[in-house]
């Protein structure tokens, strides 16, 4: 499970590499109830320029916390 991480929480590469544990917490763009209550484990692999969010999830690791629909998501995240 990977993801990229916006440039807010990049920092010039600092966190490349790192592992962040993610939970879905509620839908941003009207999706209603995105959240399956699961949370999943992610490796930094790549930095996402531009990003409106914290991260960028793979598919595979997105779905797992959230419903594919739901595009966007608010989430938490720890080390």
């Amino acid at each position: 499970m990977i993801a990229a991480a916006g440039d807010a929480l990049w920092k010039n590469g600092a966190v490349c590499g790192k592992k962040f544990t993610v939970k879905c917490t509620g839908p941003r763009n009207g999706v209603r109830h995105p959240c399956t209550g699961k949370s999943v484990t992610v490796k930094v692999v790549d930095q996402c320029p531009g990003c409106p969010s914290t991260m960028d999830l793979s598919r595979e690791a997105f779905e797992i916390i959230a419903k594919p629909v739901a595009g966007i998501i608010n989430m938490d995240y720890k080390k």
